[in-house]
């Protein structure tokens, strides 16, 4: 797999990620030590602190700044996780029980609010006001996309642009911030700053598609939650928002039902309406297009190992299966 190459790629800059992580996560209060070890150590793919690297390197960065910022880019995704997960009430992330389901909302939210504050001190010590207004703005918006799929929730009135928006928000927004912090830290020109930066907003967007496509099509234990979990929070992703208006009036009207009211029990009608209506032919082929522009906007780079991997990362976007 092309992830297992970038990994190999970027092993030791990634080690010491890992080293920072670790030590900035100290703390004297053992709950804290103890929930934050829990939810980083849950795996996943590092993909916000592997773009700041390959970033970093694509312009020639060779200082240790780019270590601490991938932490940083980690801890705030971390920390939307552990809010994320208090407020859909769930109770599976990545294969193993949530933070929340273990040690409760109250610690959830709490040491979430501690991972955040640690990322703003850790920021502050790069000593660069471009970074902070990056990763200040970038938290920001986050925020706002929380609130925006709050509002959404069994909405079943949502239409496309209004959804992409939620994904620009929410989860596009800190992959462009990763990647314009490795373009600052190598002091990319203006034209090739926004050219990365359009990557990564692009690249993210590819990401969450396929994440959609995966809620209704992959395999629990590849995918680490059940299928159908965004159906029960009442989200109205892009292949349900696809089969509502492409599907027959009855399939339609089950869809609309199913997000208003989180009808997870009709989940095995809902699935075949998906796939009947071409929902996830459809889904997959706007991150397709997402995947493609977020190759284009790197036409203006140097040739580098970097640059490749950053590419093979774009195809990767569209080709997972988790």
């Amino acid at each position: 797999m092309p992830i297992d190459d970038i990994r190999k790629f970027i092993s030791a800059d990634m080690q010491s990620v890992d080293e920072v992580i670790r030590t900035r996560l100290h703390s004297d209060v053992a709950l804290i030590r103890q929930v934050a070890e829990y939810i980083i150590g849950g795996g996943g793919k590092r993909l916000r602190p592997s773009l700041v690297i390959l970033s970093a390197g694509a312009f020639g960065y060779r200082g240790r700044h780019h270590h601490e910022l991938a932490a940083v880019v980690e801890f705030i995704h971390t920390a939307t996780l552990l809010h994320d997960d208090v407020v859909d009430e769930s109770a599976l992330r990545r294969g193993r029980p949530t933070a929340n389901s273990l040690f409760g909302n109250s610690a959830s939210v709490l040491v979430g609010d501690f991972v955040y504050s640690r990322a703003f001190q850790m920021m502050v010590g790069v000593d660069s006001m471009r970074v902070l207004r990056v990763l200040a703005d970038a938290t920001n918006v986050i925020a706002e996309g929380e609130v925006l799929q709050l509002m959404n929730c069994h909405n079943a009135d949502i239409d496309e642009q209004s959804y992409l928006q939620v994904i620009r928000y929410k989860t596009a927004k800190l992959f462009e911030a990763s990647t314009r912090l490795g373009a600052i830290l190598g002091d990319a020109s203006a034209g090739d700053e926004e050219a990365i930066a359009n990557y990564g907003m692009h690249l993210g967007t590819a990401f969450q598609l396929i994440d959609d496509v995966l809620d209704y099509s992959g395999d629990p234990t590849v995918i680490g939650k059940n299928v159908g979990d965004d159906l029960a929070e009442g989200k109205a992703t892009l292949p349900l928002i696809y089969a509502i208006k492409h599907g027959a009036g009855e399939q339609a009207a089950l869809i609309r039902r199913a997000i208003e009211q989180g009808g997870i029990e009709e989940l095995s009608a809902v699935l075949d309406t998906i796939r009947t209506s071409g929902a996830l032919d459809y889904a997959r082929e706007q991150a397709r297009i997402e995947s493609h522009a977020a190759r284009e906007s790197l036409s203006c780079l140097a040739n580098t190992k970097y640059r490749d991997y950053l590419l093979q990362l774009a195809d990767f976007a569209v080709t997972r299966s988790y």
